[in-house]
C-alpha cells in the first residue's frame, strides 16, 4: 500500500481491451482527444501516469474527418530537413489527399505524453482511411 491507504496499480493489474472509433463527420481535435484518453489508459479507475495502462485503439473513416472555420485551406503541416531552405509545408487538405491517416496520427500523437512510454502506445493505435480493417475479431459489440 501506498502513503494514502489506496492499493497502487501493478502492472499485472492492467487489462487491456481494444476500442474502435468511427471518425467519419467528427471534427478532427474532438476526436483525438478521446482517443488519446484511451491510448493513455485514463478512462480505467486504475489509470497512473507512471505506467502504461492503456488499450489499443482502431480508428475508421480517418479520410471523412471534419474540421472548423477555414483548417482545411489555412492549417499547413511542416517538417524541416536541417539544412537552409529545407522546411517543407502542406495544407491539410492536399495531407488528407496524399496520406488520409497523417493529420489524425499527428493530432493523436501530439496529444500523448512527451515521455518514454509515448513511442509505446502509439504502437496500439491503428488508422484506417476508410471502413475497412483486419480486427474485427477484437471487438465484442464495442463498436462506438
Amino acid at each position: 500500500m501506498n502513503t494514502t491507504g489506496i492499493a497502487a496499480t501493478k502492472i499485472k493489474d492492467i487489462s487491456r481491451s481494444w476500442h474502435l472509433v468511427d471518425v467519419k463527420g467528427k471534427i478532427l481535435g474532438r476526436a483525438a482527444t478521446e482517443i488519446a484518453q484511451k491510448l493513455m489508459g485514463k478512462h480505467k479507475p486504475n489509470y497512473v501516469r507512471t505506467l502504461d495502462c492503456g488499450d489499443y485503439v482502431v480508428v475508421i473513416n480517418a479520410a471523412h474527418i471534419e474540421t472548423t472555420g477555414k483548417k482545411l485551406k489555412e492549417k499547413f503541416y511542416g517538417n524541416y530537413s536541417g539544412f537552409p531552405g529545407g522546411l517543407k509545408q502542406k495544407a491539410l487538405w492536399q495531407l488528407l489527399k496524399e496520406k488520409p491517416t497523417e493529420p489524425m496520427f499527428r493530432a493523436i500523437f501530439g496529444m500523448l505524453p512527451k515521455n518514454k512510454l509515448r513511442d509505446r502506445l502509439k504502437t496500439r493505435l491503428y488508422i484506417y482511411a476508410e471502413d475497412v480493417y483486419p480486427y474485427k475479431d477484437k471487438f465484442k459489440g464495442d463498436t462506438k
